[in-house]
This record gives structure tokens, C-alpha cells and sequence, in this order.
């Protein structure tokens, strides 16, 4: 994979050489800096709200006329005014009507005209009055919107997708949702567009970038989708009880809920429970298409995020990373949190900068500061020039047996010899990490010395096991944990890693029907012996296979979520291989033994300076004596089927 040394923004040069060349031209006295900081100087009061309802060209809900998808926009009046042409800041969304938008679950609201009141969340607050105007999609088959919801696929792309061709003066728009009447965007903007949103909004910010649409400048996806397959299985393992047609029934407008049957029946069968992968699969999969991506793209997601999990992320950037695109992360303890509720001051602030920017050119040096943000301990972030760092390499560490049954080390060396755990439904990672130092009859773990030096991991890990089952379906965990005292995010209770507070906060200005202020939050933190770092899971016979055979040996490699996790000196890591983890995948319909190869299992982990910091760090290493029950997090559940908010 390429790395570079920064995150370099291209398309701002060329702004920057004009202004340089101007400059030699303006005499002393009429030459002028550049801009760094786009400031607040338009009134939010007076903004103008307007809707239009943009030609998708698709005829989603086969009524025989194209789908037009409400757009509802906010944009300072004086620029127009002024002649001057303004950037777009877009966040496309199912959840404007339905759900409701950030911490405190905000809908759209309307005058008596039909123009918007109160847009969601902070953005056009903040961003009006600094000269962009602010764009809020109803996706199709939402909201205002004709058309069905098909959950990430061509229709939900083509809502937003749509909206910036317009915006670029080549789509269409209407003033009504049935009229006639044209309206027209290219009078007020330079169709410079930037995307953003968090969960099934920023999935469809990244689908519509691999589509390579001129116009879209940037995108900042937080805790988003980059292939809906693995939204809802891990390598044929069901992660919920439900598919995509439960969603997109979910997040429909009334209306179109009962013109839509039909679509949502096409995306059922589409998606079999079987976890086999099929054409739906791929039209949803925008990780191939990484290289048709124009525009940058600030990441943000939380470690432990359990809805949206990390996989998500972690594919996707390294697909970035290998086609070049421009890049920036930001990584917390959190789960699915949007960084306004877990660092709001510094969010509000690098994000501010970044559209300034993309979408302005301003040269206020965002591109040379560090590509990575990555929360270490609850409100203390430290930075990575580049992600994963320079020296990272995937290493193999190698279970082996240990002194104990079910009890093994973790190393260099190849081992030799069995393991064998039968899988029980009512025991997940918690379970497993709590009794690591104990034989369990339901998982196998492996487990260093005590660190004489600190580990870093950072990017994916693979864990590769042969494993012979008893019965004809199986279902494998594979776990990787940080054995030690910590005080970490609670990630596992229901705001996932934060307290929301009665106290408000303002960010931007405000109007009678839009306030810019919103509650404050703080860290919910839990003081633990151990913690989960990476997870992956998989059905030993793979996306939709046939039933296993019985003594039969499989070979299966699992796909472990990305992180950055230091490994402190005097904790241990420990690799647990089990079978069901409880409320984060569906268990299989048998209850199998296992028994693991070890000379054929082996864990590739991302290390800080490779094997030979594995080597450093655990000369000398120490063995523990095994005998207590470890506290960890309660029980992680994930009873959200809906990629949204905690």
C-alpha cells in the first residue's frame, strides 16, 4: 500500500499559483493576503429557504413519470446579491422525516410555504453565515421524495448524485414536486460540493464519490458503510436478525411504503439469509470503485463502533490509500458517536478548516498537519503523521499449546497440536476475555507474557484457523484482546462512550424555528481489566455454502476490524478463537464442537515496527497466574438493525 507523508490537497494549488501570480501583479498598495478563515459575516436571519425537487431519471416506484427528490436548501441572500457564486455543503438522508438527525433526534421541520424551518444539526448554522450554502437531500422514497428507498443501491446514489449535477447546471430541478416550472442553481453556485454525514448519510457520501461525479469535492463520511454486505454479515455469518428490506420498510415515507412492496420484495430476495453473495451485494459494494474517487476524504469512526462496525472504515481507506486519494482520520474509543458529541470544540474547528479548505481553496494549512486523530484514553488524542504509521508490518504470531487445555501462548513459533471449544449461543467476548487465564469448554485463547515494552497495532489484522466441525453448520469468532488495566470509553452502554448533559452549547447563529445550540456531552468511561480491540466473525462454510461435513477439516480466514491500540508494557495480548458471540452474530442452527489445527492457525497482526518489536516487547515477558475473573464492559449489544444513531 503507497503511504504518503501527508495528505497532499492538489486542486487548492492552482488557486494558490493565481494568487501568487496576481500578487506579483497588484502594486504594495492594493495586493491583499489571502483568506485563511472563512468568517461569519452573512446573516443566518435573512438566509434564503427554498425547495426544489431535482429529476433523478429513475423510476424507482414504476408510477411512469422519473422520480424528483426533495431538496431543501439554506444559503445566504447577500453573495447572489453581490454576484458571487457560493460552495455547497450536502448531506443526503433517509432519516429527515422518519428518525430524525443527531443526538437529539432533530426532523425537519416547514412554513406554511413548504420551505424548511428547521434544518438538523449544526451545518447550516455554522456554514451559512461563513458564505456556503447548506443542502439537506430527502432520499428517495423519503420524506418529500418520490421514488423507493433500495438501501444503498443505484436509487439511493442517484437521490444525491443527482442533486449535484444539478447544482453543476447538467440535471434538472422543479419548483414543485409536479409542476413545470425549472429551477435553476448555477446563478447562485460554483457546484463546488462537499458531502457529509454520519451512518447510512455518509455511506451515501461515499457511495456517491465512487461514482466519480464531477463537482464533488470532498466527502466526510462518520461511522459510514463502504459495503453493505458487511453490514450485515461477516463472511456468511448473519450479524442481525433482519436484511435490507426491513430497513428500507423502516426509513419510507408512508406513501411511498405502499407503492414500494414490490422493490422492497426485489431486495428480499436479493439478499437471502444464506450470507450468499450476489449481484445486490455488488451494485451496494463501493469499495471496488475506490478508483474512480475525485474527491478527499475525512474519515471518522468509532473503534468499537458495533452498528456500523469497523471493517467498514478499514477497507475502505486502504482501498483509498492504494488509488492515491487524499486523505484524513480521525479515530475514537467510541462507538457509533458522531465527533460532535466526543471532542465538539476541535470537531467543529478541523472541520470548519477542512471545508475552507476543499471547497474555498483557502491555504490555512490543514493538508501539512497529521493525516491521523486517534483517541488513546477517554479525551486524550495523540497524532500519526501518516495511517497506519511508517514501519507498520503484518506480522504472524502463532498460537500454541499451553499449560493448560484450552490456555495457550501466543508467538513466533508455529505450534503444534489441537484446541477444541464447543460453541454456546449464551456466551460472547465478554465471557471469553473475563476467563482468558481459565479452561472454558466454549472458546480457545492464546495469550503473551506480561509486555516488557509498549505494542502498537494499527490498520486490520487476518486470523486464518483450520478447523474440523462436528456438525454441519458452524459459526467462528476470533477476538484480539488487550489484557490489562485501563480506564476506558463505555462503549457498551447506550450512548456508546458518552453522557449527554442538560447544559447547551452554541455553534452558529440561530433563528426562532432553528437553534444553534445543543446539549453538551461528556465521557462515559468504565475502568476495566481487559479490553477488545479488533473482532471478526465468519461461517465456516463462507458466504452461503453448502452444509459442512462432519470431521471434515476447513480452512477459513477471518477479516478483523481495523484500530490503533497500544498494547502497554506489563499487559498481555491475547487471541481468543470461539464459536457464537452472542448478540453480535445469529447463531447457526446446530450447536458444533470444533477442534483448531494450531500447526495451521495463525493470526496476521498490523505491528508498529514489525516482528521485531513482537520480539522486543515480549523478551523477558512474564507469565501470569491465572485464577481471577476479569471486568470488563458489560455485555455488547446491537439491537439497532438501523445504521443511525446510538
Amino acid at each position: 500500500m503507497p503511504i504518503r507523508t501527508r495528505f497532499t490537497i492538489w486542486r487548492p494549488l492552482a488557486t494558490a499559483a493565481t494568487a501568487a501570480l496576481m500578487a506579483t501583479l497588484l502594486s504594495p498598495v492594493t495586493a491583499q493576503a489571502a483568506p485563511r478563515t472563512s468568517e461569519p459575516v452573512y446573516s443566518y436571519d435573512s438566509a434564503i429557504r427554498e425547495a426544489v425537487w431535482v429529476d433523478t431519471g429513475l423510476d424507482g416506484d414504476a408510477d411512469g413519470r422519473t422520480d424528483r427528490v426533495a431538496v431543501d436548501i439554506v444559503r445566504p441572500r447577500e453573495p447572489a446579491q453581490q454576484g458571487r457564486k457560493i460552495p455547497v455543503i450536502m448531506d443526503a438522508s433517509p432519516y429527515y422525516s422518519c428518525c430524525g438527525r443527531g443526538n437529539e433526534s432533530q426532523k425537519k421541520t416547514y412554513d406554511a410555504d413548504g420551505d424548511v424551518v428547521q434544518m438538523p444539526l449544526f451545518y447550516d448554522n455554522y456554514f451559512v453565515p461563513r458564505g456556503y450554502a447548506f443542502v439537506g437531500v430527502d432520499l428517495a422514497g423519503t420524506n418529500r421524495s418520490d421514488g423507493c428507498v433500495d438501501v444503498g443501491g443505484r436509487s439511493d446514489i442517484q437521490s444525491a448524485k443527482a442533486v449535484i449535477d444539478w447544482l453543476n447546471g447538467r440535471g434538472k430541478a422543479y419548483t414543485t414536486r409536479t409542476g413545470t416550472t425549472r429551477a435553476k442553481a448555477t446563478s447562485w453556485t460554483n457546484g463546488k460540493t462537499g458531502m457529509i454525514g454520519k451512518s447510512y448519510d455518509g455511506t451515501i457520501a461515499n457511495g456517491v464519490a465512487a461514482t466519480g461525479v464531477e463537482g464533488l469535492e470532498t466527502i466526510v463520511p462518520i461511522g459510514a458503510i463502504s459495503s453493505w454486505y458487511d453490514y450485515y454479515f461477516a463472511q456468511g455469518a448473519p450479524l442481525f436478525d433482519s436484511g435490507p428490506d426491513w430497513l428500507s420498510n423502516y426509513v419510507e415515507s408512508p406513501d411511498a411504503r405502499a407503492r414500494c412492496a414490490a422493490v422492497q420484495q426485489r431486495i428480499a430476495q436479493g439478499a437471502p439469509r444464506t450470507g450468499a453473495w450476489t449481484p445486490l451485494w455488488s451494485e451496494r459494494n463501493y469499495v471496488p470503485d475506490a478508483d474512480q474517487v475525485e474527491a478527499s476524504v475525512f474519515v471518522i469512526h468509532g473503534m468499537q463502533d458495533l452498528n456500523v462496525r469497523a471493517k467498514q472504515f478499514g477497507q475502505w481507506w486502504d482501498a483509498l490509500a492504494r488509488n492515491g486519494v487524499d486523505r484524513k482520520i480521525w479515530l475514537s474509543q467510541a462507538g457509533h458517536v458522531d465527533p460532535f458529541d466526543f471532542r465538539r470544540a476541535e470537531w467543529v474547528d478541523a472541520l470548519h478548516r477542512w471545508f475552507d479548505h476543499e471547497l474555498l481553496g483557502y491555504d490555512n494549512g490543514i493538508d501539512d498537519e497529521p493525516m491521523a486523530d486517534i483517541e488513546r484514553r477517554p479525551d486524550e488524542w495523540v497524532t500519526s503523521n501518516v495511517w497506519p504509521p511508517r514501519g507498520t508490518e503484518r506480522t504472524t504470531l502463532r498460537p500454541a499449546d499451553g499449560p493448560q487445555e484450552g490456555v495457550g501462548t501466543l508467538g513466533l513459533t508455529s505450534g503444534t497440536g489441537t484446541e477444541t471449544f464447543t460453541d454456546n449461543p449464551e456466551r460472547d467476548e465478554t465471557d471469553w476475555a473475563a476467563r482468558i487465564d481459565q479452561p472454558t469448554p466454549d472458546k480457545a485463547g492464546f495469550v503473551t507474557g506480561a509486555l516488557t515494552r509498549d505494542l502498537r497495532l494499527s490498520g486490520s489484522s487476518k486470523v486464518t484457523v483450520t478447523a474440523t466441525p462436528s456438525t454441519t453448520t458452524a459459526r467462528l469468532s476470533a477476538v484480539l484482546v488487550d489484557l490489562g488495566p485501563d480506564t476506558i470509553r463505555d462503549y457498551a452502554t447506550a450512548g456508546e462512550g458518552i453522557t449527554t448533559l442538560t447544559e447547551r452549547t452554541c455553534w452558529g447563529a440561530s433563528t426562532t424555528g432553528d437553534s444553534a445550540c445543543f446539549k453538551e456531552t461528556a465521557a462515559k468511561t468504565a475502568d476495566v481489566d481487559y479490553t477488545v480491540l479488533s473482532r471478526g466473525w465468519a461461517d465456516l462454510a463462507s458466504t452461503g455454502g453448502a452444509p459442512l461435513t462432519p470431521g471434515k477439516p476447513y480452512t477459513l480466514t477471518l477479516d478483523l476490524a481495523a484500530t490503533d491500540h497500544v498494547v502497554p508494557a506489563g499487559h498481555r495480548l491475547a487471541l481468543i478463537v470461539a464459536g457464537t458471540d452472542r448478540d453480535l452474530i445469529e447463531p447457526p442452527s446446530t450447536k458444533p464442537t470444533l477442534t483448531l489445527d494450531l500447526s495451521r492457525t495463525s493470526a496476521r497482526v498490523p505491528l508498529v515496527g514489525g516482528a521485531e518489536a513482537f520480539r522486543k516487547a515480549t523478551s523477558g515477558a512474564t507469565a501470569v497466574p491465572g485464577e481471577a475473573v476479569l471486568d470488563g464492559v458489560s455485555e455488547p449489544r446491537t439491537a439497532q438493525r438501523v445504521p443511525e444513531a446510538s
